[in-house]
């Protein structure tokens, strides 16, 4: 049964959880959103729902500082890699106190979930049983080379100007504000040096159409893995997976993949 649980951060700060007690359960799934998503998102239900019908008790979560449907605190232009990594810890370090808490668990995310879950699985790799990082950001660095900054002035002004204020794709009418400390926060962050410490399974899955994380930067993290790998592109898919078909196509993977490493 899904129950909703409110924690506070290092910083002090309400975190809101969803928790899916699997009655017998098969393991233990956190699932993380991406930078300005939410839980209830429904690329982030699908991988939820992959763990859960597989027998696993499930976490989902708020990240502080998201969009307006995120019930966590904080602002969405305060969000940084460090807040984003910190709240999982902060989240699976609760779970520690909770009888449905086991070790090793599976850690999925996506986008800037997706380099979180991976920081936190270099950092413990004993404690992850499998990593699932969905169209994720590899590092700083080479985010600032994807397709969507290329050829146009966007990271340009966003550093003259201080921010970067566009229209949400999951909330249309709400603009998003973004500070560049964002982006200079980012730079700190770098998941390739250490991807050997990967030992666990690894799933990636990318549209062919991401802009953000694009196939190209998913293929330079896939081969610095050393363990059992698998990667997925997603035909026609975008960064952020809406398209039902998209939906049921990834859910079809990460069951296979579960079931396989269990």
């Amino acid at each position: 049964m899904e129950t909703k649980q409110f924690i506070k951060n290092r910083r002090n700060q309400k975190m809101v959880l969803l928790v899916d007690v699997s009655p017998n359960q098969n393991g233990l799934a956190f699932v993380m959103h991406g930078l300005g998503g939410f839980k209830e998102q429904a690329h982030i239900k699908a991988f939820a729902d992959a763990f859960k019908e597989e027998g696993l008790t499930v976490v989902r979560f708020d990240t502080t500082n998201t969009l307006g449907s995120g019930e966590s605190e904080g602002k969405y232009e305060d969000a940084t890699t460090t807040n984003y990594f910190e709240d999982l810890t902060d989240v699976i370090n609760w779970a520690k106190s909770q009888s449905w808490y086991e070790e090793p668990f599976w850690l999925c995310g996506h986008s800037l979930g997706g380099i979180s879950t991976i920081l936190f699985a270099e950092k413990y790799p004993n404690r992850v049983k499998g990593l699932a990082p969905i169209s994720t950001v590899v590092s700083g660095k080479i985010s600032f080379d994807s397709p969507k900054y290329r050829g146009n002035d966007i990271l340009k002004k966003w550093k003259e100007t201080g921010w970067r204020i566009e229209e949400s794709k999951s909330q249309p009418g709400f603009f998003k504000k973004l500070k560049w400390s964002h982006m200079e926060d980012r730079l700190k962050y770098d998941v390739l040096p250490n991807a050997k410490k990967l030992k666990m399974p690894v799933l990636l899955i990318v549209g062919d159409q991401d802009d953000s994380t694009p196939p190209e930067h998913q293929k330079i993290l896939f081969g610095t893995l050393l363990g059992e790998k698998e990667m997925h592109i997603i035909k026609d898919a975008p960064h952020t997976f809406y398209d039902q078909n998209h939906l049921s196509e990834i859910k079809r993977i990460f069951k296979k993949w579960i079931e396989k490493n269990k």
